[in-house]
């Protein structure tokens, strides 16, 4: 390749990544992720607070939303595959946890954590009924035990409460081996006359300002039949409160690897979402009429864990459309397939990436290749052109008939070197945000000790370079391509691209340590390939 084609190369890759990481600082994402983190020590104290609280209880406490709650007793649910611990106020969640994530790639971390005991008063998995939040107003009955789940097992909690002349019965059954948790819910109508009221159904999640990472974005999301899927994570909306009043099939509060959803059996909830006191918080909103003496029932689901394929498949309403990775999904969910594929023989997901890399690779040499014999066409009429640079230098009408001319003579396509790399942008992108959003890639390590050491390196490929190494190095392979590149007869151009190895480094300085690897490999084979090239032409 000459310095010519590099150039539009360099740039291409350049203005993508400029416009990638400038989108991300003009609007960036809540800097955590769902799972809030606290010592021991905290929820403890913060179990032991609810346990201590009862009534609301002012009018401009009930307004805000920051009442306490009624005294309840906790039950606990342990299966394989998460901690469970639920308040007989409503069967509210205090606390729920991820057996199989760790918030850290240290072995002694504690547990992802997707409900934590201090925002129990927001009411996770909570019933309002007319907007008031029934497991704080009202004293709750409950049957069930607390129980361990082994292998199919399952367990059922129920929960009664009579609010305003109606009875609520909420049944939860837990799973041994899914996140999903199944609702069945019955409201009412006890009293001798019609009653017309708005069922709502409560999910809460709070951001973590301690553990920040500003490639993982925590936000509401939603799915429809008319809409389809839609996030939501500015703050500036948030704050104020959001309503979707279209009927929606399912809502969530999610990050890159995590999702809490609830999943109605009917298409008739719309969506409520707001940010308070750092709680990302959603409410499904259904109104109901119920004549003396009837009842409605209601079938829903939730679902707490990880955003795998092989969880979110087996729920209904499409929930699998939350693993969504950005404008470019259809090619992104290909190279994840793709990437898991190859770890299935190689048992590294670092492995895997430079496989992958070497297919993408290897599918576009000819385009390559189509580019670098337009480029070297190109390169030979040079002198041609700057003869006619000089020629026609007051008249740039007449210049542009004479250089169209002249790559009508020469058989020369000047769009020919640049439309083969610009046609591979996409797949960088894709790439990118796949890297940057599969759950498998999280804590998954490379190579995890620096050679012939101790120091931990690349444990986490969704996590930058501890040690700076991998950016460095591809910077450095960046510099190697540029000059193994013929020289360009303009100084000043030179001197550009010569910079853009650097510029590039310090940009990837933060990057996840899987989409450096890529770069690497992809850095490398390019210099193979031109050097291939350039003896072979």
């Amino acid at each position: 390749m000459d310095m010519n084609e590099n150039m539009r190369l360099m740039l291409a890759l350049g203005i993508t990544i400029v416009v990638l990481v400038v989108w991300n600082m003009i609007f960036p994402p809540p800097k955590t992720s769902v799972n809030a983190k606290n010592q021991t020590s905290q929820k403890k104290e913060s179990i032991k607070k609810v346990k201590n609280q009862s009534h609301p209880e002012t009018l401009e406490d009930l307004e805000k939303g920051n009442f306490l709650i009624s005294k309840g007793q906790l039950i606990t649910i342990n299966t394989p595959l998460y901690h469970a611990v639920l308040n007989s106020q409503g069967g509210i969640l205090e606390q729920y946890e991820l057996k199989k994530y760790k918030q850290t790639i240290d072995p002694n971390s504690k547990n992802v954590e997707l409900i934590s005991p201090d925002i129990m008063s927001k009411g996770p998995m909570g019933i309002l009924w007319n907007y008031n939040p029934t497991w704080k107003l009202i004293k709750w009955e409950y049957s069930g035990t607390s129980k361990d789940l082994y292998k199919n097992q399952s367990q059922t909690l129920t929960f009664k409460a009579k609010f305003d002349s109606v009875l609520i019965v909420k049944k939860l059954t837990f799973f041994a081996n899914s996140y999903k948790i199944e609702e069945k819910l019955q409201i009412q109508n006890i009293s001798n006359h019609p009653m017309n009221g708005i069922l709502g159904i409560s999910l809460a999640a709070k951001l973590d300002s301690k553990h920040k990472n500003r490639f993982n974005k925590m936000q509401l999301v939603y799915y429809s039949k008319d809409k389809g899927l839609k996030k939501i994570s500015s703050q500036k909306k948030l704050k104020p409160g959001i309503e979707f009043n279209e009927p929606i099939l399912w809502s969530g509060i999610e990050d890159n690897y995590f999702l809490i959803s609830f999943i109605p059996e009917k298409g008739s909830f719309s969506l409520k979402g707001k940010l308070e006191d750092n709680v990302y918080r959603i409410a499904d909103e259904s109104k109901i009429n119920l004549s003396p003496g009837q009842k409605v029932s209601f079938n829903n689901l939730y679902f707490l864990g990880p955003k795998k394929s092989e969880y979110l498949a087996k729920l209904p309403h499409n929930l699998k459309a939350a693993i969504n990775y950005g404008w470019l999904d259809f090619l992104s969910k290909p190279l994840v397939v793709a990437l898991n594929f190859f770890y299935k023989y190689t048992g590294n997901y670092g492995i895997a990436i430079i496989i992958l890399t070497i297919v993408i690779k290897i599918l576009f040499w000819p385009l390559s290749h189509k580019s670098y014999k337009s480029m070297e066409q190109m390169k030979k009429i040079q002198p041609l052109m700057q003869q006619l640079k000089e020629k026609y230098k007051d008249d740039k009408q007449k210049l542009n008939e004479e250089m169209m001319r002249l790559y009508k003579t020469y058989k020369v396509n000047p769009a020919g070197g640049c439309v083969p790399m610009l046609l591979q942008i996409p797949v960088f992108i894709a790439l990118y945000e796949a890297l940057l959003s599969a759950i498998e890639l999280r804590h998954a390590p490379f190579i995890y000790h620096l050679p012939f050491t101790n120091i931990v390196w690349l444990a986490d490929l969704s996590a930058k370079d501890p040690l700076y190494i991998t950016p460095i190095l591809m910077g450095v392979t960046m510099f190697i391509q540029q000059k193994m590149s013929p020289t360009s007869g303009d100084p000043t151009q030179a001197k550009i691209m010569l910079l853009m190895p650097i510029f590039l480094t310090f940009l990837f300085l933060n990057f996840p340590a899987g989409l450096v690897v890529y770069f690497i490999t992809n850095n490398i084979l390019s210099i193979i390939q031109q050097w291939w090239l350039l003896k072979n032409k």
